[in-house]
């Protein structure tokens, strides 16, 4: 199966189970269930519960019993995007070519509705953790929690060093919690759930840790020279907002350079997976060339 086809397999799964989770019912809050809908079905790559899957299935076929998992990790995700463009943080007007959450509701429903997201992916988890307690779910809820809390102190790093340079080492904190955490969490939890080795658990690690530093680098060198149709946002919001970023600290050249050295040596690391890993290969090379 083609690559394409078989990301938009994940896309179209991951986007029906998530429908399950919308809440419909009229009730006083109903508002604030159609914000969180808003974001969460507002499309996006579906990149991290891809990776979870995928990872999963290197291990064992019955992807269904991760599938909670990946949901509240989407939902985690989509949490912190709405908090993300809120006027605090990074004051931002669009994503996925919409409004951003607290454009098209208000900021106060928009704060609660990443709150509610947040909260739910807990639920679900407990939810099937209450089914049976097997130790790599009781593992696999640890990582999801240390994710949630790594990414939150990374955009803070980020909210606090505006205007100001960070070092190498600072710069590469920021990047790895803010974005890198939660990829780390959704490859290290497919494997954790998939009953991996503890050889197979560091080296996917390592792995996650490579594509989550490129993810990051990425959308540093798109809010340089991306294209806002096909981002759905504007760009050169980082230089406005004096951002400390790859691209402003090392300039383009350089972070093309080391985006490309992370997804080498990412691809690298599946060569012992051999054929069982292709898809994992070809979503290390679709992070570095999304958006062209």
């Amino acid at each position: 199966m083609e690559f394409k086809e078989e990301l938009r397999q994940y896309n179209d799964i991951i986007n029906k189970e998530l429908e399950k989770y919308n809440r419909k019912n009229e009730c006083l809050e109903h508002k604030l269930n159609e914000s969180v809908e808003y974001s969460l079905m507002a499309g996006g790559k579906r990149l991290r519960p891809t990776l979870m899957l995928a990872t999963y299935k290197l291990f064992k076929e019955d992807y269904e019993k991760c599938m909670p998992y990946a949901v509240a990790m989407e939902m985690i995700h989509n949490f912190s995007l709405i908090h993300d463009d809120l006027p605090g943080i990074d004051n931002d007007d669009f994503r996925h070519g919409k409004p951003t959450n607290h454009k098209q509701f208000n900021e106060a429903t928009a704060i609660l509705a990443g709150d509610s997201l947040l909260n739910y992916a807990y639920l679900t988890i407990s939810r099937d953790m209450q089914k049976e307690m097997l130790n790599e779910k009781i593992l696999a809820f640890y990582e999801i929690s240390s994710a949630v809390d790594r990414m939150i102190i990374g955009e803070y790093v980020d909210t606090e060093y505006e205007g100001k340079k960070a070092l190498e080492d600072e710069l590469e904190y920021m990047h790895k919690n803010k974005t890198g955490a939660l990829i780390r969490a959704s490859v290290r939890i497919g494997a954790i759930l998939g009953r991996a080795k503890e050889k197979d658990l560091n080296n996917l690690t390592l792995f996650a840790e490579k594509i989550g530093l490129a993810f990051q680098i990425k959308d540093d060198i798109l809010s340089e020279i991306g294209n806002e149709k096909i981002l759905g946002k504007p760009v050169g919001n980082d230089k406005k907002r004096n951002k400390c970023t790859y691209v402003s600290k090392y300039g383009l050249e350089k972070s093309i350079e080391e985006l490309d050295k992370n997804i080498n040596d990412s691809l690298i690391i599946l060569k012992d997976y051999g054929e069982e890993a292709e898809f994992l290969r070809e979503l290390a090379i679709y992070i570095k060339d999304r958006n062209k």
